[in-house]
């Protein structure tokens, strides 16, 4: 049962570790520039690093409940702002905005329950 645990936080924290390195591409800094996102080239860079940090936290179990909190500072500005799905008028474009941000939504309860609980077995805390 041990080995669930790692596989779960592997699961958890591999989205964070693929999608945050473009945090620091001219791409994702421009889209952030368009949703309204102010400083853009110094708030998303900084986003995409509290993500690593926090995943590698969570992923190693190496103060694992303050890589989750990290995380929950990662989704909650990123998931109103990014993903406003409410204001789009587009059905389409509504419809992926809003699955997006239940999917984030998702993941903050997650992160929620990994700073309750901590890592648990097979991590570097243990």
């Amino acid at each position: 049962m041990k080995y669930l645990v790692l596989l779960g936080r592997a699961l958890f924290t591999g989205i964070f570790l693929i999608a945050a390195p473009q945090h620091f591409g001219a791409g994702d800094i421009a889209y952030a520039a368009a949703m309204g996102v102010p400083f853009p080239h110094i708030l998303v860079p900084l986003s995409g690093l509290i993500a690593i940090i926090g995943a590698l936290s969570i992923l190693t179990g190496y103060k694992a409940k303050w890589g989750a909190w990290l995380i929950v500072l990662f989704l909650v500005p990123v998931t109103f702002t990014m993903h406003k799905f409410w204001g789009l008028s587009d059905p389409q474009a509504a419809m992926i905005n809003q699955i997006m941000f239940m999917k984030n939504m998702s993941m903050l309860g997650g992160a929620l329950l990994i700073s309750y609980f901590g890592s648990g077995p097979l991590s570097l805390k243990a």
